[in-house]
């Protein structure tokens, strides 16, 4: 299932992160673990952001891909399932069939 993954950075962990240099080995550590189709990084609520879109072919990945980010950055997390245009057009030409 497509899922959107949201993380709002704790700023005051996140600044230690980039002071250490600890930031940038977590969002490669993230992108290896999630393969996202893509991925955003910027600001959000006035602090730092980052935002994947990638397949989760099963639930019990949560605790490896949601921990890093809480543990090591303080982050508030979202995860959403979405779709692109492709899985919308496909959705609705279900309802037009039901």
């Amino acid at each position: 299932m497509r899922v959107m993954l949201r993380a709002r950075l704790d700023t005051q962990l996140s600044n230690e992160a980039i002071k250490s240099g600890a930031l940038p080995d977590v969002m490669r550590r993230m992108t290896e673990e999630l393969k996202p189709e893509a991925a955003y990084f910027g600001p959000c609520d006035g602090g730092r952001a980052c935002t994947f879109v990638f397949d989760m072919q099963d639930s019990s990945r949560l605790p490896t891909i949601a921990e890093p980010l809480l543990l090591e950055l303080g982050a508030e997390i979202e995860i959403q399932p979405v779709m692109n245009s492709d899985d919308l057009q496909k959705g609705l030409a279900a309802l037009q069939k039901s």
